[in-house]
């Protein structure tokens, strides 16, 4: 045979054979081994790279399809298992040179046709050959092919990117590959030169817009995931790793210094050298200014390189001496930006928005590198320098004053970092500073306003350091001076500068802010007061001259007794000019008499606003001076004495502020009044004001302060009704007539203490009425979520609704409660409306004191001056009691004549938002009357309406679940017992229950939903919470108990259908409810039973009761297990009830011996229903999936009935149960998370079984779990039964054993050992299986060998749990997957170290180096990243480097024989530590941990490390021991000095 086919090697070169032909015969000698060849595989390659390569040098003319079909030859070839296998077994096989060539030629026609079809091959042989040594030589050993392959693949890539088209993941796999390749050999380059101009002229373009593209890209679902979230990164990483290698290595540093220092600045250091050939900043401008990209990216290319080249450079070459070479660096780079020609005038301002955002974003970045670096020293650059750095930066700052774009929020971080570099840059301009980033600044944006307020608060800074702060405010009044731009200029101070503000005014000295003040009063007074009649733009220059004074006065340190005195004269006649000089001149103004027409110009309103809000700054001001400096005279006081009760009823202005007569200040009020804006709040803050200087008196006028809380309220009245409103941003100067309501309303709420007690009840439920209106906006406002931390009404409300002030405001707390119901009644329809009897109008009824019995005790003043109006009879008192006891026999009544109230879909939304708003009242605190009012709401909803036929089923089930929920709510408060003065206990469980068996019929097609569920759950927790209320009361509770249990076996579920048909045709839902009702009654009283003593007369009565009720039960029970089909899966409503019944029967008091003979004690047909039920429940179990409410409630069924191993049928045991479980878990719906849900239920089963079975029974169990651990079910894919095995086995550790069977366990756990780590060993090869098997697998060693202690003797069967943390991956994880795996090892070597230490020794080596596998990948995790991605994973990371941390601190302190690995765990630490950039915050738990573990190292170790670590390693080391010393060390000396 040999010799037949030994003759192919002549028909592949012969002429005649046809290429079809050849590539049939090249394919089968390479596959075939009956074809004998000398050296085959190179003679087959070199054949094919021959052909290639001569096609390409246009020797034979091919067909493409014969072309494509060589590449697929040579693709096949390199990826063979045989080639692979042939490499490495020692045989010498390679590549010609010219095969490289063609690669690259292929790859630059694809570049050029700007088409990569079919270089699928082509890529993929290169990724072949150069993941393969021996062939990658053909690129290695000729460098510039490798640049070409480079430049040729990064062109590729920037296509894909640029284009529409989908990214696909092969290209970007082999441009990684290929810069790996590259950056391999770039390291071992020794000529500098050579390597700088491979990169500058092949490499430098297309890398820098490869970098860009990936950075923009807009990503899409459809991209490739791998490229997306990993090789993007990668690359991204790579370029600059090759920029830096490749044109800022140190050598070069003296040619960038020649290239970039003036002649001047050369000759002093280098006299009579000759300049080097080499320009290398020269070169790069070119390449950056030469268009290697599209035009409209150019620009964008350039600005995003700019900063990146200037960081390389500086991280290469940025020391102390070379500051100036970096300076110079800065301004050539800069030079490369289209802002440079802006800068000298040479372009013209033709940038766009875009454009310029993109210029800006570069010169952040490029200044926030000067200023970080250090390079710019003032001293330095002024005494040596000739301020050549100040003179380019104050360009700068010109160019971007010259070319404002306030509209770009990083055109303030640019002025920002110039500032930080120095004040003097700016402050030649600091007028257009002033006028274009602040005062005249159009900003709106959150985006933009940040980094504005970040501005102005570092030239507040900057200026209150300097105590030049006067000097700032000149240019603010200058430019405020101004003529403004028009009505809609921005406030002075927005509400985050007016903090920054406060922060500079604390530090300031009191004299330089009285200079400002006086300056703002001077001018005011001057120029802007006399001329404001008629003027607009001089009323705005007012209105932002108050805002100013007011912020200053508002936010100045207050006077004290410490104050000194001329300060305080000083400031006194401050307050005397601003009252004399513009508000008595305003005031003059303003009352003056004018035409309606004329009240509607924007000067009146403007000069009204500032006029007002300078009054409340001064009164406000002038009380608190007042009230904390004794050496303070207040002007009013001078002049009109203390407050009197008259003047304060009749406005009494001239108490507060002087000059002012009364008549004149009414008529100032009326004109604020008709303004919704800043004057009318104003007027509002001078009442309360009032009010509080009236409560400050010896005796408080009552008439005065409900006459001023009266007017507060009844100011915004008109206003709030319209329902218009805007957020407000809480600076009183901004108040318009959107706002306005705002403002009202946080006024009103915020005082609410203060107001509550003056106004009158009408008052109080207007209040409450708007509160609730309010909270209906509130929900859609908290949804939208609103960047701006502005104030909005529906915040307002919604603050008062969580505050714990609103249950103490017991007036309010009722009058928002009626309120509520009468919105209740509101929403029904209208025949029901007007119906005066219903519950619902009875309980809002006007006409009822429901306030009586709370009003009193909230009022604070003397009752004999309250007017007797206010007064009722003493027997009214329980008029609401009457009421209430009414609408209670009504609601029964109606609730059992079935005649509800018809909702439609609409009317049930509406209600489910109102009960939504009574959720947020504190139910549980409210007062007897609202308590029970409150129950009665509820109740009547439930019993008393229904939903239409056509409204939404779902919708309906969650009205009534919200309903049972707040029911529950009222039953935990402290007066949940008052529902009983107006109920029988009996009677509301009756309508209940009668009201939803009515309903259910709706809901028989909604069996299987989760609300069903979620409803089920929520009448089982009323009932339950209900019953135990009636038992604890221990009134009538027999009575109560009986009566409701009558009514229970009366109800019949099959409503409509005859008995005989039973449930088939009847009503399930109505079935489900009946039972649950059963089975709470059984429960709580079974549970009661249960904590009651046998003697006590209670629980013979109700051990009575619950006979009947058990009795009932197993009649509904059986009546429902008839009615299902042999096929249909039992209700899952049907188990608990089920298990209770069984309790129950287990709870009687029991005759001795009654295990013998079950029937002595269970009635032999109550014993068939639990056995029926039990076999039912093993023939679903496997089969339920992830139902997991079935699962849990059919294991606590399991747990219950096997408790009692005699109610096994037949020969069945707790094999048959165990059995189950292992089919169950075997499921293929069952996960790992499925599994941990029901662990818990699983646990106590099978605690259950163990306990009551044989020992033979526990031997037959344990044959079935090993059987589970072979080998055969991993290779026949059977991951669930290794799965489910593996489960067992931890369920089994959490088992009592005792006796024999612990003797068995522990005699299978070597063999459990062992099979789990070959299963985990197989497990490992496929990533699937990583959380499903492996990830138990390790939580089940770390049980065993938790529980094993003292009992697993053997150290080998210890040790092997080393070859399991061994073989665990540890990296290419997904982040749950990985953490999984790492607390799984974690907790494996915590258990080792724990519980037997004395194997640890002996295994000291597989020990460390599992531990160091942990380290090694949490470095590799946690190190630092551009884009950190998600928190969440994160969050991982840094558990798992404390956990770390935590077992270094272990090893120190507990294990003292592993001082002598010391020097070995720090070496390969920092070993790891030079390889990666660590995040700082893993950082910190790792270097902690480490720490401790040098504690142990002594000075010897310290000397081995120093001399045996490599170069780069022992730098780390250096510095790890140096913070050791001067961090940790010290600290721990200095505890151990104190501590005895």
């Amino acid at each position: 045979m040999a010799a037949i086919y030994s003759g192919i090697y002549l028909k592949l070169k012969s002429a005649k054979t046809s290429w079809e032909d050849k590539l049939k015969l090249a394919h089968f000698a390479w596959i075939s081994h009956q074809c004998v060849l000398p050296n085959k595989e190179q003679v087959l390659l070199d054949w094919v790279s021959h052909a290639l390569v001569s096609y390409y040098n246009k020797k034979p003319e091919l067909e493409d399809e014969v072309v494509e079909k060589l590449w697929a030859y040579l693709d096949n070839v390199i990826h063979s298992r045989r080639l692979q296998n042939l490499l490495k077994s020692g045989k010498t096989i390679g590549l010609s040179f010219s095969v490289a060539q063609v690669i690259n030629e292929r790859l630059s026609e694809a570049c050029s046709q700007k088409t990569q079809q079919n270089i699928g091959t082509v890529l993929s042989c290169s990724s072949g050959i150069l993941s393969t040594p021996s062939l990658s030589i053909i690129y290695t050993a000729k460098c510039e092919l490798l640049v070409d392959l480079l430049s040729k693949l990064s062109k590729l890539a920037c296509q894909q990117l640029a284009s529409d088209d989908t990214v696909g993941s092969q290209v970007f796999s082999v441009l990684q590959l290929t810069f790996a390749q590259y950056l391999l050999i770039q390291r071992q380059q020794t000529n500098p030169n050579r390597v700088f101009g491979q990169v500058t002229s092949h490499l430098l373009q297309p890398c820098l817009l490869l970098r860009h593209l990936l950075t923009v890209r807009s990503w899409t679902q459809a991209d490739d995931n791998h490229v997306r979230h990993h090789l993007s990164r990668e690359i991204r990483n790579q370029v600059e790793t090759l920029l830096q290698a490749g044109l800022f290595q140190p050598e070069l540093f003296s040619s960038y210094k020649e290239d970039l220092l003036p002649e001047q600045e050369l000759q002093e250091k280098k006299k009579g050298a000759l300049k080097s050939l080499l320009l290398p900043v020269n070169t790069m401008q070119t390449k950056l200014g030469s268009g290697f990209c599209e035009p409209a990216l150019h620009g964008a290319v350039v600005a995003g390189s700019v900063s990146l080249l200037y960081k390389l450079f500086l991280d290469s070459y940025c020391k102390a001496e070379n500051h100036l070479v970096c300076f110079h660096m800065l301004s050539r780079l800069f030079g490369c930006l289209r802002l440079s020609g802006l800068q000298q005038g040479v372009t013209k301002d033709t940038l766009s928005p875009a454009d310029w955002s993109t210029e800006l974003l570069a010169l952040e970045q490029l200044l926030n590198l000067v200023l970080s670096s250090d390079i710019y020293n003032v001293a330095s650059d002024r005494i040596r320098h000739k301020e050549i750095q100040f003179g380019f930066y104050r360009k700068l700052a010109q160019m971007l004053m010259s070319h404002s774009q306030a509209s770009i929020p990083a055109w303030f971080r640019c002025l920002k970092l110039l500032m930080s570099l120095n004040h003097l840059i700016v402050e030649p301009d600091l007028d257009d500073l002033v006028a274009s980033a602040w005062i005249d600044a159009k900003v709106s944006e959150p985006r933009t306003k940040k980094p504005q307020e970040t501005l102005i608060n570092t030239v507040f800074q900057t200026y209150s350091k300097l105590r030049q702060f006067p000097r700032l405010f000149e240019e603010v009044l200058t430019v405020i001076c101004r003529s403004a731009a028009d009505e809609l200029r921005l406030p002075v101070f927005s509400a985050g500068l007016t903090v920054k503000l406060r922060e500079c005014l604390l530090e300031l000295p009191p004299n330089q802010i009285l200079d400002i003040l006086c300056l703002f009063v001077e001018k005011c007074q001057t120029l802007i007061v006399p001329a404001v009649e008629g003027s607009a733009d001089v009323a705005l220059k007012l209105l932002s001259v108050s805002s100013v004074l007011h912020a200053f006065l508002f936010n100045m340190k207050s006077l004290d007794d410490v104050t000194p005195s001329p300060v305080v004269l000083r400031t006194q006649s401050l307050l005397v000019k601003l009252q004399k000089g513009i508000i008595q001149p305003l005031m003059e103004l303003l009352q003056a008499p004018r035409r309606e027409e004329e009240k509607s110009d924007l000067w009146l309103r403007k000069a009204s606003d500032s006029a007002l809000l300078l009054v409340y700054t001064w009164v406000e001001v002038d009380t608190l001076f007042g009230v904390s400096c004794s050496k303070y005279v207040s002007p009013a006081a001078e002049i009109a004495g203390a407050v009197t009760a008259s003047a304060a009823r009749h406005g009494g202005i001239s108490a507060f502020l002087p000059g002012v007569e009364e008549q004149c200040w009414e008529r100032v009020m009326e004109l604020a009044n008709s303004f919704a804006s800043t004057s009318k709040y104003c007027l509002e803050l001078l009442t309360l004001q009032k009010m509080k200087m009236i409560l400050m008196q010896t005796k408080a006028d009552l008439q005065a302060l409900q006459h001023a809380a009266a007017f507060i309220l009844e100011s915004g009245r008109s206003i709030m009704s319209r329902g218009e409103s805007e957020p407000w941003d809480g600076d009183i100067s901004t108040i318009s007539r959107l706002t306005y309501p705002t403002a009202h309303w946080h006024l009103v709420i915020s005082n609410l203490t203060i107001l509550l007690p003056y106004i009158s009840l009408k008052d109080v439920e207007y209040i409450a009425n708007v509160l609730l209106e309010t909270l209906a906006l509130a929900k859609a406002q908290e949804a939208d979520a609103d960047p701006e931390p502005s104030i909005s009404i529906g915040k307002i409300s919604l603050g008062l609704m969580y505050s714990s002030f609103l249950p103490e405001m017991k007036v309010l707390h009722c009058a928002f409660l009626t309120s509520l119901i009468h919105q209740f009644a509101r929403v029904l329809p209208s025949a029901a409306r007007d119906s005066v009897d219903l519950p619902l109008q009875q309980l809002s009824a006007g006409n009822i004191p429901w306030h009586e019995e709370i009003l009193t005790p909230c009022r604070p003043v003397d009752p004999l001056e309250v007017p007797s109006e206010n007064k009722l009879p003493k027997d009214e008192l329980s008029l609401s009691w009457k009421t209430l006891e009414k609408v209670a026999q009504c609601m029964v009544l109606l609730a059992k004549n079935g005649c509800p109230v018809i909702l439609k879909e609409s009317q049930l939304e509406s209600c489910l938002g109102l009960l939504e708003i009574a959720s947020l009242l504190k139910l549980d605190s409210l007062l007897t009357s609202d308590c029970t009012r409150c129950f009665l709401v509820l109740l009547s909803l439930l019993a008393n309406t229904r939903a239409s036929v056509s409204c939404s089923k779902l919708l309906f089930l969650k009205f009534l679940s919200t309903c049972f929920h707040l029911l529950r709510c009222l039953q935990a408060g402290r007066n949940a017992n008052s529902v009983f003065k107006v109920f029988h206990a009996s009677d509301v469980l009756e309508a209940v229950l009668t009201s939803q068996l009515t309903a259910s019929k709706f809901f028989t097609d909604v069996l299987t939903v989760p609300v069903w569920a979620q409803y089920l759950q929520e009448v089982q927790a009323f009932l339950e919470n209900f019953l135990q209320m009636i038992i604890e009361r221990r009134q009538s509770v027999r009575l109560n108990l009986e009566k409701f249990m009558s009514f229970l076996v009366s109800c019949k579920p099959d409503v409509g259908a005859a008995k005989s048909k039973g449930w088939k045709n009847g009503n399930p839902a109505a079935g489900q409810l009946l039972l649950m009702a059963f089975t709470t009654l059984c429960h709580v009283v079974t549970l009661y039973l249960q904590q009651l003593p046998e003697k006590l007369q209670s629980a013979n009565i109700l051990s009575a009761l619950l006979e009947p009720v058990v009795l009932q039960m197993v009649r509904t029970v059986e009546h429902g297990l008839q009615s299902n089909t042999q096929n249909q899966p039992l209700p899952v409503a049907f188990i608990p009830s089920v298990t209770t019944l069984l309790k129950a029967d287990l709870s009687h008091p029991v005759k001795k011996g009654w295990q013998k003979e079950p029937s002595g004690f269970l009635e032999q047909p109550r014993i068939k229903l639990y056995q029926k039920f039990y076999s039912q429940i093993l023939r679903e179990l496997p089969c339920a999936g992830d139902n997991l409410q079935f699962l849990q409630s059919a294991l606590q069924f399991l747990t219950v009935f096997c408790s009692v191993p005699e109610l096994y049928p037949g020969k069945e045991t707790a094999i048959t149960v165990v059995f189950a479980i292992k089919k169950l878990l075997t499921g293929p719906a069952v996960t790992t998370q499925v599994i941990q849900s029901m662990e818990t239920e699983l646990t106590e089963v099978l605690v259950q079984l163990l306990g009551n079975c044989s020992a033979e029974e526990f031997y037959s169990i344990m044959r079935l779990v090993l059987q589970g651990l072979e080998m055969r079910n991993v290779w026949q894919q059977k991951a669930k039964e290794v799965l489910s095995a593996v489960t067992l086995t931890r369920l089994l550790l959490s088992c009592p054993l005792s006796g024999d069977k612990e003797k068995a366990f522990w005699f299978a756990s070597p063999q459990i050992i062992t099979a789990l780590a070959m299963q985990t060993r197989e497990a490992c090869q496929d990533q699937s299986l990583i959380s499903t098997i492996v990830v138990p697998i390790l939580e089940t060693v770390a049980a065993l060998l938790r529980q094993g202690e003292g009992v697993i003797l053997n150290p080998h069967h210890v040790a092997l749990a080393f070859s399991i943390l061994l073989t665990v991956p540890l990296d290419h994880l997904k982040t749950e997957d990985y953490r999984g795996v790492f607390l799984g090892v974690h907790e494996v070597l915590f258990s080792i170290v724990q519980c037997h230490p004395k194997v640890l020794l002996k295994a000291a080596p597989s020990f460390l180096n599992s531990f160091h596998r942990l380290v090694v990948s949490v470095m590799h995790e946690g190190r630092q990243k551009g884009d950190r991605g998600n928190t969440d994973e994160f969050e991982i990371i840094l558990k798992c480097a404390h956990l770390v941390e935590r077992m270094y601190t272990h090893i120190a302190a507990e294990m003292e024989d592993f001082t002598v690995f010391s020097a070995f765990i720090v070496a390969q630490y920092v070993t790891e530590l030079q390889k990666v950039t660590l995040h700082p915050a893993v950082k910190k738990h790792l270097t902690e941990g480490i720490y401790h573990i040098l504690d142990l190292c002594i000075e010897r170790d310290i000397k081995f490390l120093n001399a045996s670590l490599p170069a780069g390693v022992r730098e780390v080391f250096k510095d790890l021991y140096n913070d050791y010393n001067h961090y940790h060390k010290a600290k721990k000396q200095g505890e151990e000095k104190y501590t005895a």
